[in-house]
C-alpha cells in the first residue's frame, strides 16, 4: 500500500521557526515535522481501515471493519488493555468501549455470534449476567491477523538497522 505522506505546506506553516525558537536545531525541527506528518497520515490510514481491511482480507476473514473493531474491543475488555483491570465483556461494556448505543452494540454482538466469532456465556460471578467470549474462530483470526501484521511491519522497517529501530521506538 502506498500512502501519500505529504501534507499541505500551510499545515506546518511557522512550526519549524517556532521549534527552533524553542531550542531545537534545524534538523531536529525538520525531523519533528516529518514525524508529525507521518503520524497524521498513519492515524488516518488506521482510523479509515486502510491498514486493517487489507490484512483481514489477506487472512481470509470475512469481517467488516466495524465487526473486527468490536472483536478487538471484547479482547481489550477481557484482558484489561487500557483499563484498570480485566473485566467480563458485556454488551454494555462493548457499547462503552466503542462509543455505541447499547442497541447497536447488541446487534453487532449478535452478528458476531451468528458468524461464530463470539458466544454468550453466564458470568462466573453472577449466573444471571451474560458475558461475551471469543470463540476459537476469533482467536485463530486474531493469530493470523497478528502474524500478517508483523510481516507487514518487517517490510516497513526493511533496511533499518536494529539501532535505528530501537531509537525510533524510544
Amino acid at each position: 500500500m502506498t500512502v501519500d505522506r505529504r501534507l499541505p505546506p500551510q499545515f506546518h506553516a511557522g512550526i519549524r521557526d517556532r521549534l527552533v525558537a524553542l531550542g531545537r536545531g534545524e534538523e531536529a525541527a525538520e525531523a519533528m515535522i516529518t514525524l508529525d506528518s507521518a503520524m497524521f497520515v498513519w492515524y488516518r490510514v488506521v482510523s479509515q481501515g486502510q491498514f486493517t481491511a487489507p490484512l483481514l482480507s489477506a487472512v481470509g476473514a470475512p469481517l467488516e471493519l466495524s465487526q473486527f473493531r468490536a472483536l478487538t474491543a471484547v479482547m481489550r475488555i477481557a484482558q484489561g488493555i487500557g483499563r484498570p483491570a480485566p473485566a467480563a465483556p458485556t454488551v454494555g461494556g462493548l457499547a462503552e468501549e466503542l462509543g455505541l448505543d447499547p442497541s447497536r452494540a447488541s446487534r453487532v454482538a449478535a452478528d458476531l455470534i451468528a458468524a461464530g466469532y463470539l458466544r454468550r456465556e453466564a458470568a462466573q460471578d453472577d449466573g444471571r449476567k451474560t458475558v461475551l467470549a471469543l470463540t476459537d474462530k476469533a482467536v485463530a483470526t486474531f493469530a493470523a491477523y497478528r502474524d500478517i501484521k508483523w510481516d507487514r511491519y518487517v517490510e516497513v522497517f526493511d533496511g533499518w538497522s536494529d539501532e535505528e529501530i530501537e531509537t525510533f521506538a524510544t
